[in-house]
């Protein structure tokens, strides 16, 4: 295996990717000369441009740098690919991002945040307490993180948090000291087939937690007796037979107040300046970190309520009395049931509309219904066409799939131009763009025109 210490150049193929950026930044900072390609331009690799790394747009060999040490690629590059196609046929070093994570963070005692859903919000939330409680640690994370505006950061502490995708079981590469599991909903079919090959993957990512460490996981989970670590710890909103809850739940000014629980301990006064219950649940997965690593009350606390969240995680665009604008990366349906649900409990008095871009041909045929069945929960449903990602259409998926078992009567199809016309007519109350592929750039061109 090749020594990670000893490269002095690498080239990434997708290096746009938020999880594949993360690692061009590590690899940046140290000094390695990093290039790579991605399809399009976006913000990410414009700031990646700004911070010394060469990119390009274009599938062309002559473009490349043939003199990396080491090619990384992630599994959305197609097969076709004609540089990835050159690396292989010369006998490149390649490695899956999954493969770098786990060399990079082999040496380091790692948390690792796995889970279906919530795993970016609550790996950011673990790393800025250990950042601003001065504890220390590296950042590997699949968002970015609002306080930092970055995905990634080091320190001289041996520490590193990271975020573990399940996707293409990439999260059995590592090696936790402290693995949290969030959810195990069904997902990601194209990959495990079923729902119970999937959940056999993360029963296997428990497994390779080392010697004397703990195992972090939401209460309640399905095939959670599954689990068979010795230091195992639960938590919950608010089902005290979990081993972590909260009490006294208040919101105040548009922030969450409460005190959370435990049979050893309560930290009180904990005040959370992010929207959604399930970010209380993420927060206290973080805080049982935060006590397993016998970091200061106070310092929790203090990082706990300073903690600006992740860009496209309940992001707040516009937040005034008249209108709220809220931006976010669900993809999943149970994903957008906490995001509408956590809208609407907080603003329960605004009309809630929501423009939702399905992620995939494959997730959007087998979770169709359920698709349906949360978005109907909002007063007014827009869907945009399915974007594809890496897939290929697939016969009689389309956004209509989802719209047509939909109960909710105000619901529509619309591209990204009708959205913006049909904006400029519609007085909004509550706005939320949803999705995980490209709807992000409607979100400033949304903003100019309510705003207007």
């Amino acid at each position: 295996m090749i020594d990670i210490n000893k490269i002095s150049s690498i080239y990434f193929a997708g290096i746009g990717g938020i999880g594949m950026s993360a690692l061009a930044r590590c690899f940046n900072m140290r000094d390695v000369k990093v290039s790579g390609y991605d399809k399009t331009e976006t913000a990410l690799t414009k700031k990646l441009v700004e911070e010394g790394i060469e990119i390009h747009y274009e599938d062309d060999v002559a473009l490349l740098d043939k003199n990396a040490d080491v090619v990384i690629y992630t599994p959305a590059i197609p097969s076709t690919h004609k540089e990835l196609n050159y690396f292989k046929q010369n006998n490149y070093t390649l490695l899956k991002r999954s493969d770098v994570l786990g060399l990079l963070t082999k040496d380091t005692f790692n948390i690792c945040v796995a889970g279906t859903h919530g795993k970016t919000t609550t790996s950011a939330m673990i790393a800025h307490i250990l950042k601003d409680s001065g504890f220390g640690c590296n950042a590997y994370l699949g968002g970015i993180a609002a306080n930092y505006d970055t995905n990634f950061w080091q320190s001289e502490n041996p520490v590193s948090v990271v975020e573990a995708d399940e996707y293409d079981r990439s999260f059995l590469k590592l090696q936790p000291d402290v693995a949290i599991i969030t959810a195990m909903d069904a997902d990601h079919l194209d990959i495990y087939g079923t729902a119970e090959k999937m959940e056999d993957a993360f029963i296997e990512f428990s497994t390779k937690i080392k010697s004397n460490g703990c195992l972090i996981i939401k209460h309640g989970l399905k095939r959670g007796c599954d689990f068979k670590i010795n230091d195992t710890c639960t938590y919950s909103l608010n089902d005290k037979d979990a081993n972590i809850h909260v009490e006294n739940l208040q919101i105040k000014n548009g922030a969450y107040e409460f005190e959370v629980v435990n049979n050893y301990w309560t930290l009180k006064d904990v005040v959370l300046n992010m929207g959604g219950l399930h970010n209380i649940e993420n927060v206290i997965a973080a805080i049982g970190v935060a006590k397993y690593l016998k970091i200061d009350d106070e310092k929790i606390k203090s990082a706990v309520a300073s903690f600006a969240g992740v860009k496209r995680r309940f992001e707040y665009i516009i937040k005034t009395p008249q209108l709220v604008l809220i931006d976010d990366y669900a993809h999943h349906p149970e994903e957008l049931r906490a995001l509408i649900t956590g809208a609407k409990e907080l603003f329960p008095q605004k009309k809630c509309t929501i423009i939702f871009q399905p992620h995939l041909f494959s997730r959007t045929k087998d979770l169709a219904d359920g698709f349906a069945e949360v978005l109907s929960l909002a007063h007014e449903t827009i869907l945009m066409p399915i974007y594809p990602a890496r897939e290929l259409p697939i016969e009689g998926v389309k956004s209509e799939l989802i719209l047509n078992k939909m109960t909710n009567k105000n619901k529509s199809i619309k591209s990204n131009t009708e959205v913006l016309e049909w904006l400029k007519n519609n007085k909004q109350e509550m706005l939320i763009t949803a999705g995980a592929g490209d709807i992000d750039v409607l979100v400033q061109p949304i903003k100019k025109i309510i705003e207007n």
